[in-house]
């Protein structure tokens, strides 16, 4: 199977993350992770004229786990999920999205990140993650490979992940993440001291 083309114009087209409109991180489409109701957020994604294929998963295991994804037009692919632990409030929103925003972007709008992570996909295509935990929200730059990809002010946007304040916390405690150092290369993030190193280790939940 091919990997995946990370640089995808059919996700979603949405600058919201930098525009902050209709409303600003961590909100999408006026849902907030934390704050909105799960069921009003649901309708709001069925009523929003710009999404279609809405779809609602349940969990298999007895909890009240439920997540829904959808895509943008009818020829988008599918690009987003939203996830509620409890069926009441929505938890996690993570969205794919076209490279229509740059980080230049995002760091005029919410200022540097703190941490980064590195991740290789193909010799050709990589992930930088920008971690911002006072928002709390994770951004995901493409760089064109673990060789020659590099940092810019014109390192597009392919994605965003805005969760709970809880859920950040955890995230600092479980991963390890580099310190922001500018525009740097993919090289020289990964070859440079962890910032963050894991202080607590996850138990697997058995699953039936």
């Amino acid at each position: 199977m091919p990997a995946p083309v990370l640089r995808d114009d059919t996700l979603l087209k949405d600058t919201s993350l930098v525009t902050g409109d209709p409303c600003a991180a961590p909100c999408f489409r006026g849902i907030t992770p934390g704050v909105t109701n799960w069921s009003e957020a649901v309708t709001s994604l069925e009523d929003d004229g710009d999404f279609r294929n809405v779809q609602t998963q349940n969990a298999e295991d007895g909890t009240n786990r439920v997540q829904v994804s959808w895509q943008e037009g009818e020829g988008g692919a599918v690009c987003c999920q939203m996830l509620s632990e409890d069926g009441e409030t929505v938890r996690l929103i993570f969205l794919r999205t076209a490279p229509e925003m740059t980080l230049g972007g995002v760091i005029q709008a919410h200022g540097e990140p703190t941490y980064v992570a590195a991740q290789e996909f193909t010799q050709d295509q990589a992930i930088i993650s920008l971690v911002y935990p006072d928002i709390p929200m994770v951004i995901y730059a493409f760089v064109s490979g673990p060789e020659t990809g590099a940092l810019s002010e014109s390192s597009e946007i392919i994605g965003v992940l805005y969760f709970v304040q809880e859920d950040m916390d955890l995230l600092l405690k479980t991963t390890e993440l580099h310190g922001w150092q500018g525009y740097q290369s993919y090289q020289a993030y990964v070859d440079s001291v962890m910032e963050v190193t894991p202080s607590v280790t996850l138990t697997p939940t058995p699953t039936q």
